[in-house]
């Protein structure tokens, strides 16, 4: 079994440097919605049904991608999607009408960010490295994403208010062009995988049928399902709560810039202790600290301190899920159809994505406020922390089919 080298580590540093551009631009949408609301007239149900119909997108493009990674290799793809996301973000401040918003804020810009996402990058580094590196591994890259939040949310928000909001767009776009030859040392397969692990024999499709029968894989999903609801409902809509709290636009930025920044240490820590603890474990206590931070947060009185204490917390959960997640998928079923897997547990965040999103604009539109989102946030929170208890924590074997 191959140590990793210098070649491993290069790897890890493209893969977190493209997270970091291609999230760094998924989750500072939030910054962007008051003044697409202001200048288009849309209003924020249009807004958020274009914003949550990017965040299904986002997921559904993870597994079709990761398929197409494993098949021929992940540099055509993350260029491809380079290509897509800054199109995507360079065409939104031109658009007129909820169609338009929706075609390409929610499809061209959220499909080019899922094939510069977690699953075809983590699938692509982890097929390389032995077992006990990849949750680390998965950490690395994980933090890559958070940091490119923490790095975008000031300097966009920094533009928006010197410049305007159409210029910051354009600037993340020429940012988003960058992952294209930040994609070259990931082209082909690479050399020196790791040792095969279990199922690395079977077919896709026989895999996808293995997969589908494990209940484990399933808690997964269901677990990941409400970790979407949250992360979608929260960079879509906190920027919306501390707008209605009177405060500062700059507060939002800052909130956001903690996140990233808590979730780089959240990340980097959960991706070691998944080579010491049982994953599992680490997934319920990640979903049960985000219940008593949203309830704590409620009973809080709303100013700039509670926002970024909030967030702090929140970022030390934020996407802590991943590695820990990627990890059991590969635990059970081997690396060789990770990204695919894995891809198809995102298309299952993304859809609890679509209704953070979306019901978090539908509850603000109906009551005024976002009271009722908090608490439904809260209960999905607890049952995910309880649906990962189930999980069995061994490989799933299988005879090989021919």
């Amino acid at each position: 079994m191959r140590r990793p080298g210098g070649g491993h580590w290069l790897l890890l540093l493209v893969a977190s440097a493209i997270l970091m551009i291609t999230m760094g631009a998924r989750q500072t949408i939030g910054l962007f919605i008051v003044p697409l609301d202001t200048a288009t007239g849309l209003g924020i149900v249009a807004i958020s049904l274009a914003a949550a119909i990017g965040q299904f997108t986002w997921g559904l493009a993870q597994p079709v991608f990761g398929a197409l990674a494993d098949r021929f290799g992940p540099g055509r793809i993350l260029v491809l999607g380079g290509m897509m996301l800054a199109a995507g973000l360079a065409l939104t401040p031109f658009v007129h009408s909820e169609l338009q918003l929706i075609l390409v804020l929610g499809v061209l810009t959220a499909v080019g960010a899922g094939a510069g996402s977690f699953s075809i990058l983590i699938g692509a580094v982890l097929q390389r490295l032995p077992p006990e590196r990849r949750s680390f591994a998965s950490g690395l890259i994980n933090a890559g994403g958070s940091f490119g939040q923490f790095v975008f949310a000031p300097l966009l928000q920094g533009i928006i208010t010197g410049f305007g909001w159409v210029t910051a767009l354009l600037t993340m776009a020429a940012f988003c062009v960058v992952t294209i030859p930040l994609a070259w040392p990931l082209r082909g397969h690479g050399g020196g995988r790791a040792a095969p692990g279990p199922g690395e024999a079977l077919t896709l499709a026989a895999q996808l049928h293995v997969a589908a029968k494990d209940t484990s894989y399933w808690c997964l999903h269901l677990g990941f399902f409400t970790c979407g609801f949250h992360i979608a409902f929260l960079v879509t809509h906190l920027p919306g709560q501390i707008h209605l709290c009177g405060l500062d636009p700059l507060v939002s930025a800052n909130s956001l810039a903690l996140i990233g920044l808590a979730n780089m240490a959240g990340s980097l820590g959960i991706g070691w202790l998944g080579a010491r603890r049982r994953m599992k474990s680490l997934l319920f206590a990640v979903y049960f600290t985000r219940v008593v931070a949203i309830l704590a947060f409620m009973a809080a009185p709303k100013t700039a301190l509670t926002f970024y204490v909030f967030s702090a917390v929140l970022g030390l959960t934020w996407l802590s899920t991943v590695p820990p997640t990627a990890g059991l998928v590969g635990k059970l079923f081997g690396v060789r159809y990770l990204a695919t897997l894995f891809g198809l547990t995102l298309l299952s965040h993304q859809i609890g994505g679509f209704f953070g999103a979306w019901m978090g604009g539908l509850a603000v539109a109906r009551f005024g406020d976002y009271t009722w989102m908090w608490y439904a946030d809260a209960g999905l929170a607890l049952f995910a922390a309880l649906i990962n208890l189930p999980i069995r924590e061994a490989p799933v074997l299988r005879a090989a089919v021919a």
